[in-house]
């Protein structure tokens, strides 16, 4: 059974697996708690808007309390969801966010500080995947087709200096977003 550090780490996995059908992922999902013998079992069933076929995933919840979102759980990496999907989903949300409130006027960026919030909690769950003493996420952490397939094509991009880079870009924009000024490079 799928291990999730947290509900937002679950409703992550659920969007990125979509129905057999290559509908989106999207359904509407209703959701109980089941205690299982030790494990308490977060069950979350719904039908797929694209063919009308049952969806139903069911995740045992890690036993730590996970921090408050947008963080997708604490400080170990995450078993159900490998460092190529979490940079892709902090390259999506990245973007949107980047791109939306460049072009809204000041008074409406508050609205992308979410989705930049989401990218720079990707970013560093792609951090955790990183072994103390080594400089980069190795491959045997990219266990999926999707995640294999990005680190393939640009396997420089999950060194610990790059990821460190873009967290703190993110930090920086996010900051922006929110009115403050950007701190300097080097500062925190």
């Amino acid at each position: 059974m799928l291990k999730a550090r947290s509900s937002l780490e679950a409703h992550l996995y659920m969007d990125l697996h979509p129905c057999e059908c290559g509908g989106s992922g999207g359904f509407e999902r209703r959701h109980h708690l089941e205690q299982q013998g030790e494990d308490l079992v977060a069950v979350y069933e719904g039908t797929c808007r694209a063919c009308g076929r049952d969806r139903r995933f069911a995740f045992v919840m890690d036993e730590e309390v996970p921090p408050p979102p947008p963080a997708y759980g604490g400080d170990k990496p995450s078993g159900i969801i490998d460092p190529g999907e979490f940079a892709e989903v902090a390259f999506r949300y990245g973007r949107w966010a980047s791109l939306g409130a460049l072009n809204a006027p000041r008074s409406e960026r508050d609205k992308y500080r979410g989705a930049m919030a989401a990218a720079l909690a990707a970013e560093k769950e792609v951090l955790k995947f990183i072994p103390e003493g080594q400089d980069a996420v190795p491959a045997s952490a990219f266990t999926s087709q999707r995640g294999r397939a990005r680190y393939e094509k640009e396997p420089g991009k999950f060194s610990r200096d790059i990821l460190e880079f873009k967290v703190e870009a993110s930090q920086r924009a996010l900051a922006a977003m929110e009115g403050d000024p950007p701190p300097a490079a080097g500062e925190e």
